[in-house]
């Protein structure tokens, strides 16, 4: 005769083969929905329908095609994805494209033309400031917003004398670019495009 202690646990095997695992147990989710988004990216509109939860830099790559705004760390860390919004730099990746309905989007592809460079791709060229060239459009286009922030009178962390006129000096321009990583290690020759732009003594 078969002791009690066999025959529990026979029927705890028993259940634990017959009971559902846990997909089966769960009714399957609904299908996100969807929602309409009007982006402006370099001066062309668009109309996609996206899954809320879209980033902006996935809906450029994914569903534009513009895949000159690169995907790095995609944690808003290395700036590879770094795209102008109204004229100031943003780090694609962290902001939802549902957000910038109807703004006014800049990436790498709307700044200059293989025929017609932006100044800044032109420095960029002449100064070889880039080697394998991944972070090289999230670096020019942050370069671009930094020097309107300059301009414009924006403070950074290392600016002194706030009664002061700007300057894009090399500490400042380090400083305002330190979002931006190149692996290859490319800083000095990237600060000097910058400084070209902007009309300082190199």
């Amino acid at each position: 005769m078969a002791s009690s202690a066999g025959v529990s646990g026979a029927l705890v095997a028993a259940q634990w083969v017959t009971a559902p695992t846990p997909a089966e147990a769960m009714p399957a989710p609904p299908p996100t929905a969807t929602h309409k988004v009007r982006l402006l990216v370099n001066g062309k509109a668009h109309q996609l329908d996206l899954d809320p939860r879209t980033s902006l830099l996935d809906a450029l790559r994914e569903h534009l095609h513009l895949t000159g705004t690169k995907k790095g760390c995609d944690h808003g860390q290395c700036g590879a994805c770094t795209v102008l919004i109204g004229g100031r730099r943003i780090n694609s990746c962290l902001t939802l494209a549902v957000m910038h309905e109807g703004d006014s989007i800049t990436t790498i592809e709307g700044l200059g033309t293989p025929d017609k460079l932006h100044p800044m791709q032109a420095a960029f060229v002449k100064h070889d400031g880039f080697q394998c060239g991944y972070c090289t459009p999230g670096q020019i286009c942050s370069a671009v917003g930094v020097l309107k922030e300059i301009q414009a009178g924006i403070p950074s962390h290392v600016s002194a004398d706030l009664n002061q006129t700007m300057q894009a000096s090399d500490p400042e321009l380090r400083e305002r670019m330190s979002g931006n990583i190149c692996r290859c290690g490319a800083y000095s020759n990237i600060i000097a495009a910058v400084r070209e732009v902007a009309g300082e003594p190199q």
